[in-house]
């Protein structure tokens, strides 16, 4: 089956992400390709992410990231029922500490 346009565009994407080889060339491509608005939410939604899997309530997360309810309920819902990609880099990270 041949992928659309937009799927090859993703797969490039992602494999784009996957040649970087450390933070500073991984904070170099951000900001070439985000704004610095959409490079402070994706940071924003791994924390809210982090903190949701430690226990911490709607409430505590919300004061301690100024996230939205949407944006913690959105979290939220992939944590539960989403791909994985979350638990997945939060597990990760967890073991490079």
């Amino acid at each position: 089956m041949k992928k659309t346009n937009n799927e090859g565009s993703l797969d490039s994407l992602y494999r784009s992400i996957l040649v970087l080889r450390d933070e500073r060339e991984c904070a170099a491509y951000f900001e070439d390709l985000c704004t610095i608005a959409e490079i402070k939410a994706l940071a924003q939604r791994l924390e809210v992410a982090r903190m949701l899997k430690e226990g911490k309530t709607y409430t505590e997360v919300e004061s301690l990231t100024g996230a939205s309810s949407a944006t913690i309920s959105r979290v939220n819902r992939c944590l539960e029922n989403g791909a994985g990609g979350y638990c997945v880099v939060l597990e990760r990270l967890e073991k490079d500490v």
